[in-house]
């Protein structure tokens, strides 16, 4: 009887998933220390893991070695063809070399071992036939063997795949583990994502500069302010005795201030002024300066920056958000 569509789907996770609950018993506890002992060599001596695969396995071996760069291991895939034919320039026998292959004897594999300059003790195996060649010549052995793959005539690459795919995760992690990445180490090889943002963009990078905000003193008018609000609009008007941030004006005190007195276009800013702002630092993180903003039950637009008394200028809520910014 032909599966539903959901019974197919959910039938072909369970088989992935018991694959890998299969493949964690497998997993010995000499090889994990080796490879950790592995970890700590190349990062002293500032070399590089390869992977190295074909078709679906190259596949899963390119992710691999996007993964390792990203968490600050230098790392390249390796087609066994290619190198034959060049790409061996790019290995170092100072290097660790990761071998992926379901039946552990790849031809392409095979062809190109007795080239590799590496040592077996820095040759590492995902395959799924411990005993097969490629396997034997590796100091480092991963069970990756699937009784069967997904697919329904058991040929496509599906079961095999997954398994090698989280081994190699597996691996990642522990590289993390052993050299105690921390999520801002992490950031620095993701400067343009959201996590990398959050952990190293400061207000400073975000900040409109002094020369770009008004600026007017405690005795200049609440006109004068409109003028100068309406020729740099940012939002807000910093209050200034010298350097010094006394306090400032924003779109709706000059509204409410209207409102109330129909002089108080001639009021001094020192009348009106919100005195004792809430401001940050220059290195305040931006995501720390958003979550200022829109803390106790109300939303700031604008701050005011300040470094050692001095006034640097406004970050905005408008270029927080720009960013990518959010605590939603």
């Amino acid at each position: 009887m032909k599966k539903s569509p959901h019974e197919q789907i959910v039938d072909v996770l369970k088989m992935e998933s018991s694959a890998i609950e299969r493949v964690m018993e497998l997993v010995d506890e000499e090889s994990c220390c080796d490879l950790a002992k592995l970890y700590g060599e190349l990062v002293k001596s500032n070399s590089q893991i390869i992977f190295c695969g074909v078709g679906k396995s190259g596949l899963i071996g390119q992710k691999l070695a996007s993964t390792f760069t990203s968490l600050g291991l230098r790392s390249i895939f390796l087609h066994p063809t290619e190198a034959l034919h060049g790409d061996l320039g790019r290995l170092n026998q100072d290097d660790a070399i990761v071998f992926i292959s379901k039946s552990g004897n790849t031809s392409e594999i095979l062809k190109l071992l007795p080239f590799i300059s590496i040592p077996s003790l820095r040759r590492i195996a995902l395959v799924g036939n411990v005993q097969s060649e490629i396997a034997q010549q590796c100091d480092i052995v991963f069970d990756c063997s699937v009784e069967s793959e997904a697919c329904i005539n058991g040929l496509a690459p599906t079961t095999s795949s997954t398994v090698a795919l989280a081994m190699g995760d597996a691996m990642a992690v522990l590289f993390e583990n052993c050299v105690g990445l921390s999520k801002e180490g992490f950031a620095k090889n993701h400067p343009g994502g959201l996590l990398g943002k959050s952990l190293l963009m400061k207000v400073e990078n975000l900040l409109q500069g002094k020369s770009e905000c008004p600026c007017l003193e405690p005795d200049s008018t609440l006109k004068d302010a409109i003028l100068e609000m309406t020729n740099k609009p940012i939002g807000a008007c910093a209050i200034l005795d010298g350097d010094t941030l006394e306090g400032i004006i924003v779109e709706g005190d000059i509204r409410r201030s209207i409102v109330k007195n129909d002089k108080a276009l001639g009021m001094s800013l020192s009348e009106v002024m919100t005195k004792n702002p809430i401001c940050v630092s220059s290195d305040t993180l931006a995501l720390d300066a958003l979550s200022l903003m829109e803390s106790n039950g109300r939303q700031i637009y604008v701050l005011p920056v300040v470094d050692n008394n001095e006034f640097k200028g406004f970050i905005r809520m408008h270029d927080l958000l720009k960013e990518g910014f959010s605590n939603r």
